[in-house]
This record gives C-alpha cells, sequence and structure tokens, in this order.
C-alpha cells in the first residue's frame, strides 16, 4: 500500500501528463445496456514510447478496469503489475516492473462505467416514444469528460485519430459517431454499428449519440451531406437549421480557403444538455430549442439566436477542431473566433438584422466581467485541468470576441482574412498558441500586432479613456475601469477612433501612454466648425473597440443633443448610455446624470438601442428602491414614460412586413412594462392570456407578446389568487414546442409573492421539469423573493448538489441566487455559508458573484449619502412623471 503511494505521489498535482508516451489511434468498442445504464468497454490504443519507462499515466475518472496489457512492436506483451487509480487527479497510472522501450506499441484495456444522470461524459438522458419515456445516450466531453467514457489522454494538443464501434444498440434506435457508418449488422433486436476511422483530433471532440431520430438532409456545393437529426415526427423543425448550416459551411470554406475536412455534418438535437450547444467534430449536439424553429412557437429572437449558435458551431470545425488550442489557457482562440465569425456569417446571411449592433450586447458582457477585481485575462494560466469549467466564460467568449473585432477593425478587414487564411493553412491539423496568431497576422500586416495585442490577452481589465477639449486640443487619459472604482497603474496600447461631426470626419490612432493629446482644428478645418451648435466627438466610433469612454461635462452635453436630432448611429447611442450606466455604478458619475443621458433617449429607437435602456431601467428601479425607497414608487413612473411611446407605437400585433426588429422590441418592451406594472399594459396582457388559454389558435397572444402575458400573470399571482400559476403550470404540460416550455419557465418565478415563488422553485426540483432547464427559472427569480430563493437553496443544498453536481449548471444557483443581493451583510453572510459548504469548481463564479454584490451595496451606500444629488433627482424627475 506504502509502495502504491508513492508511486502515485510523483504523478499527482501536475497540470498535464508526463510525456512519456503519446497517442496516435484509439479502436474503442463500447457495448452499451440502455436499460442497466450502463457500459463495457474494450479499448486498443496505438501508442508511441517517447522514452523507457516503467509507468503509463492516462487520464480516467468513474471507470472500473478489468485487463490491461501492453504489446510492443516486437509482439511481446507486457501486463502492468500495478493499475493504480487516482480520482482525485483523475488518472490511471499503470506500472510495469520491466520498464517500456521507446518504440510503438499497442495498450488493451478492458473496463466498464455507468451512464450518469450528470449530462457530462458518457450519459444518458430521456425522451418520449409514445408517451412512454425510454433511455437513450449522449455525450458531452470538453472540457474533460472523455475520460469518463474511457481511458485516454485527455489534452487538447494530443491528438489521435478514433475508429468507433457500438454494440447492442437497440434496432429501432439511430447510432451516430464523428464520421459516417461503414458497417452495421443486424442482430435480431439490437445491432452493431462501426464507424469510419476519423481523421486527427482532440478528445474533448469525439462524440456518441444513440435515440430515436427522424432525419433531413442536404448537401453543400463541394459535396458534403449535412443532416439534421430531431425528434420523430418533428423534421420540419429542423429545416431552418439544416439551411444555415449548409450555408455556413461554404462560407467558411470560401473565407478559411481551407475545405472542411470530412465527409458529412450532423447536428442532433438532445433533449438533456447542460450547455447551448457542442462542436463535436463532424456530429454537432444542441438543445432542442438551440436547433429546431417552430412556426408557431419560435419567437423573433429564439430564430435570432439559433442561426447564431449554429454558426458558431459550425465555425469551430475551423476554428478549435482543425487549428486546436495548445492548451486550455488559450481556450479564447477557440471561443472568441468561433463568436466572432458567427456574427460575421450572420451579417451576410442577413443584413436587415443589422447583427453587428447586437454583437454588442455581447461586448457588454465581456465589459460588465472584466470591471471585476475577480475578473480574469483572456489567457489564463490553467494549473489544473477542470479548473477550466470556470473560464468557459464572458472573459474567453465575449471579450476574446471583441478583442478579435477591435484588431480586425485596426488592421482592416482584408488583411485580416488573407492571415486567418494563412494560419488555417499554417497550423491546419495541428495546435496553436495566441502568439502563432499574433505572429501570422503580424507577418500579413507589416504592423507588430503582438506589441498591442499581448496586453490585452496577458493583462486583465480594460481602460475607461477620460476625454476633455481645451480650445482645439482633445485630452485623453487612460486609467484600469473597476465597478469598485479600484485603483490600478495597468495601461493598454489603446486603438482610439473619433467621429468628429459626422461618421464622414474619422480619426484613427494609438493611445500608447496614460496621456495623450489632438489637435482637431486642422482636422476641422478652422476654429468656427469647433464651436459650431451640431458638432460634437464621439470616441470609440461605432463601439468597436473593448473599452470606455468617461466625457467632460461639455463634452458630455453635446452628445446628449446630437443623440436627440438622431446624428448618431444605433450603435454609438447604445455605447454613450452603457458607459454612463457603467460609470455611474462605479460612482463615477452622479446618478441624477445617468437620468438626464436616460431621458434623452425618449425617442424613435433601434432595437438595440431600446433594449439596452430597458436593461438600464431595471437595475437602475431596483437600485433606487434600496437608496431612495420613498422615491422609487414615483421613479419607476419615470421609467415606464421612457418605454411606453415605443410600446404605443409598436402595439400588440405585428403588422404585414414588418421588420424582425420591430418583433424583438415588442417583446421586450411590452415585457418591461409589465414588469414595471404599468396597468393598462397588464390589463391587456391578462385579457390576452385568458382568450390564449381558451383557444391556443388565437391570434390574439402572438408568439413576440407571450412573454409579456405571463409576466403579467404571475406579477398578480399570490397565496390569495393562485390561478396564474397555476394555468401556466397547466400550460407547461401540455404544450410540446420546447420553445414555449422555456418561455414559460423563464416567467414563471417572476411572481412578487415569496410564497409562490418557492412553490415555483420546488416544482423545479421535480421530475416535470428537466435538469438543464432549472437556469431559466433561477434567471426570472423576482426581486422580491430573493431571500426566499436564498433560504431556499440553503435547505435544499444536498438535493441541488447530488441532482445537478458541481460544475456548469450549478453555477446558475449560484449566480442567479446571489448576484440579486445588495448589501454588504448578505455578501458576508454568503461567505460564510460557502466557508463552510466549499466547492473548488464554482470558487471563480462564487468570487464574483459576491464581488457584484458588494458594488452594488457600495453604488447605494453612495447614493444614499449624496443629499444634493437626491434633490436634485426629486425636482427634476419625480415631480415631471407622476402622472405615468
Amino acid at each position: 500500500m506504502e509502495l502504491e503511494k508513492q508511486t502515485l505521489e510523483q504523478f499527482k498535482g501536475q497540470s498535464r501528463l508526463p510525456e512519456f508516451a503519446i497517442p496516435i489511434r484509439y479502436d474503442l468498442t463500447l457495448k452499451l445496456d440502455l436499460s442497466a445504464c450502463n457500459f463495457y468497454g474494450k479499448l486498443l490504443i496505438d501508442v508511441s514510447i517517447k522514452g523507457f519507462t516503467k509507468f503509463l499515466v492516462l487520464n480516467a475518472l468513474e471507470l472500473e478496469f478489468h485487463q490491461v496489457s501492453f504489446i510492443n512492436s516486437q509482439n511481446l506483451k507486457y501486463v502492468p503489475s500495478d493499475v493504480l487509480i487516482d480520482s482525485d487527479d483523475e488518472i490511471l497510472v499503470l506500472v510495469f516492473e520491466e520498464g517500456l522501450d521507446v518504440g510503438n506499441g499497442v495498450l488493451e484495456i478492458e473496463y466498464s462505467g455507468v451512464l450518469n444522470e450528470h449530462l457530462k461524459g458518457l450519459y444518458r438522458c430521456t425522451y418520449l416514444d409514445k408517451g412512454e419515456k425510454k433511455n437513450m445516450v449522449s455525450t458531452q466531453f470538453e472540457a474533460i469528460d472523455a475520460r469518463r467514457c474511457f481511458p485516454c489522454w485527455d489534452e487538447p494538443a494530443l491528438k489521435a485519430t478514433f475508429k468507433i464501434r457500438l454494440e447492442n444498440i437497440p434496432s429501432e434506435l439511430t447510432a451516430l459517431s464523428n464520421m459516417p457508418i461503414s458497417k452495421e449488422i443486424i442482430h435480431e433486436s439490437h445491432k452493431t454499428v462501426h464507424f469510419e476511422e476519423s481523421i486527427v483530433m482532440s478528445t474533448y471532440l469525439v462524440a456518441i449519440v444513440v435515440g430515436l431520430y427522424d432525419c433531413i438532409e442536404d448537401t453543400t456545393d463541394d459535396g458534403i451531406k449535412v443532416r439534421v437529426y430531431c425528434p420523430v415526427g418533428l423534421s420540419e423543425k429542423g429545416k431552418f437549421a439544416l439551411n444555415i448550416a449548409v450555408k455556413t459551411l461554404e462560407f467558411f470554406t470560401m473565407y478559411f480557403s481551407m475545405p472542411y475536412p470530412l465527409p458529412k455534418l450532423d447536428m442532433v438535437a438532445i433533449p438533456e444538455f447542460a450547455g447551448g450547444a457542442m462542436e463535436n467534430y463532424g456530429l454537432i449536439t444542441y438543445r432542442e430549442d438551440m436547433l429546431l424553429q417552430d412556426e408557431l412557437h419560435s419567437a423573433a429572437a429564439n430564430i435570432q439566436r439559433l442561426t447564431i449558435v449554429v454558426a458558431h458551431e459550425v465555425a469551430h470545425h475551423w476554428f478549435g477542431n482543425l487549428v486546436t488550442m495548445e492548451w486550455w489557457t488559450h481556450i479564447w482562440l477557440n471561443e472568441g473566433f468561433a463568436t466572432w465569425v458567427s456574427y460575421l456569417v450572420t451579417d451576410i446571411l442577413f443584413p436587415e438584422w443589422k447583427i453587428w449592433n447586437l454583437f454588442l450586447q455581447e461586448t457588454i458582457e465581456g465589459l460588465s466581467m472584466d470591471s471585476l477585481e475577480q475578473s480574469h485575462p483572456i489567457e489564463v494560466e490553467i494549473p489544473q485541468a477542470r479548473s477550466v469549467l470556470e473560464y468557459f466564460d464572458a472573459i474567453s467568449y465575449q471579450k476574446g470576441s471583441a478583442v478579435i473585432r477591435m484588431i480586425q477593425n485596426y488592421l482592416g478587414d482584408e488583411i485580416f482574412q488573407k492571415s486567418l487564411a494563412s494560419y488555417m493553412k499554417m497550423y491546419a491539423f495541428k495546435n496553436a498558441k495566441t502568439e502563432d496568431l499574433w505572429n501570422v497576422l503580424t507577418e500579413t500586416s507589416g504592423v507588430e500586432v503582438s506589441s498591442i495585442m499581448d496586453i490585452w490577452t496577458k493583462q486583465k481589465g480594460y481602460p475607461v479613456i477620460s476625454v476633455k477639449l481645451n480650445n482645439s486640443t482633445l485630452e485623453f487619459e487612460q486609467t484600469q475601469f473597476f465597478s469598485s472604482a479600484l485603483n490600478s497603474d495597468a495601461q493598454w496600447i489603446v486603438p482610439l477612433t473619433l467621429s468628429l461631426g459626422s461618421y464622414s470626419e474619422q480619426k484613427k490612432f494609438l493611445l500608447e501612454s496614460k496621456i495623450g493629446q489632438l489637435n482637431i482644428e486642422d482636422f476641422f478645418g478652422g476654429n468656427e466648425k469647433i464651436v459650431a451648435e451640431n458638432w460634437w466627438i464621439k470616441i470609440n466610433s461605432n463601439q468597436a473597440s473593448f473599452y470606455r469612454v468617461k466625457y467632460d461635462d461639455n463634452l458630455a452635453a453635446r452628445l446628449r443633443k446630437a443623440i436627440a436630432s438622431n446624428l448618431l448611429s444605433a450603435s454609438d447611442e447604445f455605447g454613450i448610455l452603457d458607459d454612463a450606466f457603467a460609470l455611474c455604478e462605479a460612482c463615477l458619475m452622479p446618478f441624477s446624470s445617468l437620468l438626464y443621458m436616460m431621458d434623452t433617449y425618449r425617442k424613435e429607437l433601434e432595437y438595440i438601442v431600446l433594449s439596452r435602456l430597458i436593461d438600464v431601467c431595471y437595475s437602475a428601479s431596483k437600485i433606487l428602491r434600496e437608496a431612495i425607497p420613498k422615491l422609487a414608487s414615483d421613479l419607476n413612473q419615470f421609467f415606464i414614460s421612457l418605454l411606453l411611446s415605443s410600446a404605443e407605437k409598436l402595439g400588440w400585433e405585428a403588422t404585414p412586413g414588418e421588420s424582425q426588429s420591430n418583433a424583438l422590441m415588442r417583446e421586450e418592451v411590452l415585457m418591461a412594462l409589465a414588469n414595471f406594472g404599468h396597468p393598462q399594459t397588464t390589463e391587456e396582457a391578462i385579457k390576452r392570456f385568458r382568450a390564449f388559454i381558451n383557444d391556443e389558435n388565437t391570434s390574439l397572444l402572438p408568439v413576440d407578446t407571450r412573454k409579456a402575458a405571463y409576466v403579467a400573470v404571475m406579477r398578480n399571482t399570490s397565496t390569495a389568487d393562485r390561478s396564474g400559476l397555476q394555468l401556466l403550470q397547466k400550460l407547461y404540460r401540455e404544450v410540446d414546442a420546447v420553445q414555449e416550455k422555456t418561455r414559460i419557465l423563464r416567467c414563471i418565478a417572476s411572481c412578487p409573492d415569496p410564497t409562490i415563488v418557492a412553490e415555483v422553485l420546488d416544482y423545479m426540483l421535480s421530475d416535470e421539469v428537466r435538469h438543464q432547464d432549472a437556469i431559466y427559472v433561477l434567471h426570472g427569480i423576482s426581486w422580491e423573493a430573493r431571500a426566499t430563493a436564498w433560504t431556499w437553496f440553503k435547505v435544499n443544498w444536498d438535493l441541488i448538489l447530488k441532482k445537478w453536481g458541481a460544475e456548469m449548471l450549478f453555477a446558475h444557483f449560484v449566480r442567479d441566487i446571489i448576484t440579486p443581493f445588495c448589501c454588504d451583510e448578505m455578501a458576508n453572510e454568503v461567505e460564510v455559508f460557502f466557508a463552510s459548504h466549499p466547492l473548488p469548481s464554482i470558487e471563480l463564479n462564487l468570487k464574483q458573484s459576491v464581488e457584484l454584490v458588494r458594488i452594488k451595496a457600495r453604488w447605494i451606500q453612495h447614493i444614499i449619502m449624496d443629499d444634493q444629488d437626491q434633490q436634485l433627482i426629486t425636482d427634476q424627475f419625480v415631480t415631471c412623471y407622476a402622472s405615468y
């Protein structure tokens, strides 16, 4: 026993596997038992021994081993003297007394495992067959859960080929893997399915699905067969995604000057899935609502989201699958690029959507997280592989994509595309680091890209650029922006883009130090233009870069006037409002100044601006309830007044030929008014909901208005009148469309009565709500029920942990239940609770959530202490809007 401990000890606590050997080829046979929910595996791994060794160390987790042997190139068989398993480090150590010489050999392993219920590794979930629940199988291996299915070198750089065989598959089920089927053998009620050998790929991209499906297919111009696998009877709902996949495959082949490397691409709807989708090579898996488009139940937002998600996953077949990050430190190369390029192709497919404006919603998620002290660099050290799960976040995805857009904007579209094509050619079927991409961009563009971009990826955070006008000189000063207003000496090389009075008058330059200046008199052609009445300056034109801007009072006033006069683009209107909110939250701007800025948007707005205005109204309302409770109700009327004209113009029903933007705006603005308790909106919503309950085919509640109706119903539900909850639960049980079920779950916890919300949370724990769908309920918990939700979470801790595990889905419980609080006392209570309930897998998420609570607490105290600003708010915004 002591010898075993010593043997294991030398391999424990290592971030990477030792380099004794590397895999070349996996030959994997899995015998599945869907009734007993277990599997038996036989694995042959072609291995290259790099140096004499007495050990082979692989990754393995929750597997039981039966036989292990190694046969070298001289056909000599070696049986390990010890087979040691360490579940903490997730390694399998094979000890060979004689030792293994340099050269190739085959490692043979027979083992077994359980089909788990936690939506990771090789897992089981259920589907309905004529009303009966039956088991099926799917996989989710990213980031490091291939080891739950088969022992392997589970690191992205250790690519190999895979030949997969599935046995004991019920004959009526469809079996899929990364490659096409090469042979299928029927044995009465079961079958064995053989798949072609794959190209080289990382273990996290291996995939298997076994379930009951209908299939539709199409073929690209290059002859790639694309299929969508849908639940039986729902194949029509896969047509939209199929069309998007074909078009995006063709576009990326052209854009990257690199063909898609596989003979087929399958996309499969999985009834239970932890994430949104997964880019497994040649077999993309999705949540059902991310793949299926329903004419009756898919709102405009659903259609848009589906398009971007499909494009994102297809894009990974170049950024991620073909060229793979060398280690998880560079995960942003996968996720940031797939995010950015999904918007690029969506803009080409649907230019009328103005999708780059919507990209700003991605950017502000990155800006928000990266303003935290508990943020992290884009390139983050991953000392222990499982910890990478916390870094699939707004930094890797949203900030990553935003800095890509920033450097693309700086270098120009043509050079950037040419560089990416060279990068693909150079690193195809290999692994790359961030610096490899910078080197290719430098070589193609002639610009020392790494000197600009290294600091953006290796240093956390971003700057706020303070701008003031001194005569005809613009003066710039950069400081790191923290929502907590923490001081920092960090600096960046910032690509500044300025629009001066119009979008035809622009200036680009690099701010390479803390302070900079720009004389604009010559640029404008004289001082008289600078003092003209309609003159304005916008920094970060069209929000193409990743930083915030703080203007002096004069420049801010000119921008407010330019907004009111419709002189600015929607993206710049969005950016000015978003920066104002962030500066106010950081106590760098009075709350009254934020309200003045919001009042400027009392006009016709594009969707992206209206959506941000609504979000700012939500956040400001919650802060004011705590900071100035006596004014909260009156200021609620101010927020209603900002949104009412848009709602009245849009109405409850679509007009023939209206834009998708109108549908998006209708959904959000009506829901906002329902949340704010606007009497007429609430009355109309409930009336239309009743009509819908009585007749699902009524035209009185179009799909884009249903969230507003559901919220209005729940905001008027209480223990005294539970009918709203009962009707929504009845609708949830009876409706088949996953889009409608999701929509109901997003709204069902919005009730202001904490007792009702507690019942909803208990309902979420029941078998009626799938594991994966808890995230929708959690995100919709009402502000009034936050304390109840926290108590419920603590009481049900063990049950939640058992049912959802301690990783991806559990993180939503932490974030959505903790972040609504806004006082230091609650932040302290949360820290005390988790000190006695430690979970390393959500440590970063927890720290960020607690920090967000403290940021709001600080903001509230700042407002309370500013008597002068409170008086200004009362005089200017309360008395004027009391009648709404």
